[in-house]
């Protein structure tokens, strides 16, 4: 017995934002017209609606979720909202999420930046092997929208600001249950002392009321530098652990902030590219939505069904590597 994949889903937002027309929103300064494509990619993203929240995106997801298994509210045992967003500092969006789908169970947050859903997977994993829960739901609703700086002084401003015209908002859920063995293993590190070369500030005790810092604050050059010392060792221990190549793999799935990037990590850690799911040009960086999307996608094109393995690989902010290998 082991922890099973049950089901995954998204929720995109209808709603969609092109590079071109987020060029045109950017004010007094004016990029280039066609850089941030040409630097990212990414050709559109989803915006969610006015009066929607993280934990709507989230709620969204799981409900698709739970009627696709024909899971019960009073069957869930534990709801993790995994993600990088929140609706507030307090409560725990969990309670919000659990509220909203009338759930009864135990609820906590995981938040590690664009790693949460993952992890999130890795505490349902150990949770249920202890014999603690039976079925658990890790929701995601990732809303970085809201945090994207659109009067942008000038050049130095707008490179600071850049990685959040990349960002889209979803939702995602996955159940994970007690049965045939699924969940086959997960490794992850980080260099947590490069934290600070990506944060959202504010609302912390730190900047507790500065509007300024309620915008995401990216230094790329370092943030690439810092993934890349990361380096691929937990990835090969890994599946050395397993007994697994990347060979083995129907799919794939590598957390995706640019194209560039994407096609350079691929290369340096020796992943096969049409094992790949390329999600990032439509829909963007869904930060830690981002897996389950690919995930999603793989199915629908029939890339991917039971019994085969898939990979996921993330990377996050803070900084921090990790990856998961389950059996559908």
């Amino acid at each position: 017995m082991g922890t099973q994949l049950a089901g995954v889903a998204v929720h995109l937002p209808e709603q969609q934002v092109s590079t071109t027309e987020v060029e045109r929103r950017l004010a007094p300064f004016t990029p280039p017209a066609g850089l941030i494509h040409r630097l990212t990619g990414v050709e559109s993203r989803h915006v969610m609606g006015e009066h929607e929240q993280a934990s709507d995106l989230a709620v969204a997801a799981a409900r698709k979720l739970l009627a696709e298994t024909g899971t019960a509210a009073a069957d869930v045992d534990l709801l993790l909202f995994a993600s990088a967003s929140q609706d507030m500092v307090e409560p725990a969006t969990a309670h919000i999420v659990a509220a909203k789908l009338e759930l009864r169970c135990p609820v906590m947050d995981v938040k590690n930046a664009c790693n949460s859903v993952l992890n999130g997977i890795e505490v349902a994993d150990a949770l249920i092997a202890s014999g603690r829960y039976r079925t658990v739901l890790v929701a995601s609703g990732e809303a970085p929208s809201r945090a994207v700086r659109w009067q942008v002084g000038g050049l130095a401003e707008f490179l600071r600001a850049f990685p959040g015209y990349t960002l889209s908002d979803a939702g995602a859920a996955l159940l994970l249950t007690r049965g045939e063995e699924g969940v086959l293993g997960c490794g992850f590190t980080a260099d947590s002392s490069r934290w600070d070369v990506g944060t959202l500030p504010g609302g912390g005790s730190r900047y507790p009321r500065d509007p300024e810092r309620t915008y995401f604050d990216m230094d790329g050059a370092r943030l690439k530098d810092a993934f890349l010392g990361l380096g691929r060792g937990v990835l090969d221990s890994t599946l050395d652990r397993l007994g697994l190549t990347w060979d083995d793999f129907a799919v794939i799935g590598v957390h995706q902030v640019s194209l560039p990037y994407l096609d350079m990590f691929a290369r340096q850690v020796g992943v096969p590219t049409d094992r790949l799911v390329i999600t990032l040009p439509q829909h963007g960086n869904v930060a830690s939505a981002s897996l389950p999307l690919q995930l999603v996608t793989a199915r629908q094109l029939g890339r991917c069904g039971p019994g085969d393995l898939v990979a996921l690989v993330g990377l996050a902010g803070g900084v921090s590597l990790g990856l998961v290998v389950i059996r559908l």
